[in-house]
């Protein structure tokens, strides 16, 4: 079974890029419900959703997700009906297992705090947040998504894991995106990989050139776009 860790964050178009990265987390849901995937939200604040997607062949069934999600639509917040275009990228790195990234716990600064979500009084009494910082490389990684403290850790420490294995990716094969910028993009309008016209129904993915229905992808439907999501 692979492993994969999916972070979709709000680039440009504000409050809207934030109700977006939901939407982007609810295509993915039910694409993996019908594949018979298991999706697991490892962290989740405004703007910034970070999953595990489990199953067979994830890596060929995602690996046209990378880069910016260009939306074009009315905002459930515009009251003049105005189409506006607002951006999340989405960033699809496969997790390594532990002998594949070792990481020196002397590398590691932990930082506690009480948890921000949901969880009921316990959580809100106790510092289960986590917030770990990769000395060597700078990377930071938030999670608290999960009631424990132990689990929120496990989870800081996969995403770091993922993010380095993609950093060494990038250092062997320049050819390969050699960053988790290069990979997402920069998020700017202009720069997308799937652009999703709601108002004209139209979703067209610029990379395999293919095009399909909103309706359908915001049904799951990925492999209308990307033969490999077919396998």
């Amino acid at each position: 079974m692979e492993s994969l860790i999916v972070e979709i964050r709000a680039a440009e178009g504000g409050e809207d890029a934030k109700l977006l990265v939901h939407e982007q987390l609810a295509v993915y849901a039910k694409f993996s419900a019908r594949k018979g995937y298991q999706v697991e939200i490892v962290n989740q604040r405004p703007g910034v959703t970070t999953i595990r997607i489990q199953g067979d062949a994830v890596h060929s069934a995602f690996a046209q997700e990378t880069g910016g999600h260009r939306y074009q639509r009315i905002p459930p917040t515009e009251r003049k009906g105005r189409v506006h275009t607002s951006t999340v990228t989405v960033a699809v790195l496969p997790e390594p297992s532990e002998a594949q990234v070792p990481i020196r716990e002397a590398d590691l600064d932990w930082q506690y705090m009480i948890g921000s979500g949901a969880g009921g009084q316990a959580r809100q009494k106790n510092q289960t947040a986590v917030r770990l910082t990769h000395l060597p490389s700078g990377l930071i990684i938030r999670s608290e998504n999960e009631r424990s403290q132990k689990q929120n850790k496990a989870n800081a420490l996969a995403v770091l894991r993922a993010r380095l294995h993609e950093l060494a990716q990038g250092e062997q094969d320049a050819a390969a995106n050699q960053s988790r910028r290069g990979m997402v993009g920069s998020g700017q309008r202009g720069d997308k990989a799937i652009t999703l016209a709601i108002q004209r129904d139209q979703v067209t993915h610029h990379r395999t050139g293919r095009r399909t229905t909103y309706k359908r992808y915001a049904d799951g439907h990925l492999d209308d776009l990307c033969p490999e999501a077919t396998r």
